[in-house]
């Protein structure tokens, strides 16, 4: 990994409660999830990035198979999505990164055989810094935006799969993530908002 990207590692958010929480760790305790910044070239006109390039994530461990991109827009600040993830034989890997706006992005992982199994942790990824996260395949991922009209395009290395879906309750309690907004507050979708428990998931087997 390039020195570059283990400086934005450490650039965990800062959130009051965030150290209490038992089970929150920060991102270096994850070392296969990647926080990075492409270079930006600005100049009187505006800006130049590249976005993606396999070939800079190669510089970073990232090989994965890209499949599909993916846009959300979130129009007010508190609007919570996840817990998501796929299991396995169509488990996702992820390329996450803010177009617009800035959000707090949530990993928790679901490998049963990892020392780091239901611990999850939290960054802001924003339009200005121009960070994005790989999340690779045995994490749940979910984000809270944290200003309104945020956009959000992430990568997926397998296609969507209804069948091998999973939710978790994103406030669940056992899981002790300090979500940045109130939970009465908070915008979530339907299905989100009845996600199961974090112990009601049973092992899954990722092959690993």
């Amino acid at each position: 990994m390039s020195i570059e990207a283990h400086a934005l590692a450490r650039r965990t958010v800062e959130l009051p409660a965030l150290a209490e929480k038992r089970r929150a760790l920060d991102l270096s305790a994850f070392p296969d999830v990647v926080l990075f910044a492409p270079k930006r070239h600005n100049d009187a006109r505006g800006c130049f990035s590249e976005t993606f390039s396999l070939r800079h994530l190669a510089t970073l461990g990232i090989n994965d198979d890209w499949v599909q991109d993916n846009y959300s827009l979130s129009l007010e600040q508190g609007v919570v999505r996840g817990l998501h993830l796929q299991r396995p034989p169509t488990a996702q890997a992820k390329l996450v990164r803010v177009n617009r706006g800035a959000i707090f992005d949530v990993v928790l992982d679901m490998r049963p055989d990892s020392p780091s199994f239901g611990q999850h942790a939290g960054v802001e990824l924003n339009a200005r810094d121009w960070t994005q996260l790989y999340v690779p395949e045995g994490y749940a991922h979910g984000f809270c935006t944290l200003e309104p009209d945020t956009e959000v395009i992430y990568k997926t290395s397998r296609y969507y799969s209804p069948a091998d879906e999973l939710g978790i309750l994103w406030n669940d309690p056992d899981l002790g993530i300090a979500w940045p907004v109130d939970p009465a507050m908070a915008l979530l979708s339907p299905k989100d908002a009845v996600n199961a428990r974090f112990a009601e998931i049973g092992p899954i087997d990722w092959g690993q």
